[in-house]
């Protein structure tokens, strides 16, 4: 079992940068895919950004690439998004989310409880 925890979400200006950070006890995250993904209100969730186990390998959804950066540090079993001029439309619940295998696919094993990210224009 993996519980994951996510922190760093917050409110910020348009333009402003946050980092969130997925903690995950249980297990360690090596031989798991991990990703973010976000829930704004009255919309589907959608991927933003994921990586591989090893963390050689990343992808990004179109709207967040060249702003975010995902990354992912084995010894402290963490996971983080880095979030550069960020948006008013980047507004939404942010999830990490961890998968067992080469992708976090569309139905992750685990998933963390989620961290609000307002961005103010």
């Amino acid at each position: 079992q993996v519980q994951l925890v996510e922190s760093g979400g917050g409110l910020v200006q348009a333009g402003g940068s946050l980092r969130l950070s997925c903690a995950a006890s249980g297990r360690t995250l090596s031989n798991y895919a991990m990703g973010w993904f976000r829930q704004a209100p009255g919309k589907e969730r959608e991927l933003v950004a994921t990586i591989s186990w090893g963390g050689g390998y990343t992808t990004y959804a179109d709207s967040v690439k060249g702003r975010f950066t995902i990354s992912r540090d084995s010894a402290k079993n963490t996971v983080y998004l880095q979030m550069n001029s960020l948006k008013p439309e980047d507004t939404a619940v942010y999830y990490c989310a961890a998968n067992y295998g080469t992708t976090i696919g569309s139905r992750p094993n685990y998933w963390g409880q989620g961290t609000q990210v307002t961005v103010s224009s």
